[in-house]
């Protein structure tokens, strides 16, 4: 059985988490508090891509 979490305490969860890696901005300079949902996900999926070591061969694309 699926539980429907809240939107609100998803967006809480990945704000929270953008936070502690230090992500307080958009490129585009917006702090992420004034983010909707969808838009926090956006920028946790760019966190995300700028961690991945791409010096590190098991990381490399090609």
């Amino acid at each position: 059985m699926r539980t429907c979490i809240p939107e609100n305490i998803k967006r809480k969860f990945v704000l929270e988490e953008l936070l502690s890696k230090g992500w307080t901005r958009t490129e585009d300079g917006r702090s992420v508090h004034d983010l909707s949902y969808e838009e926090l996900k956006e920028q946790a999926v760019l966190m995300a891509f700028r961690e991945i070591d791409t010096e590190n061969s098991e990381n490399a694309w090609f």
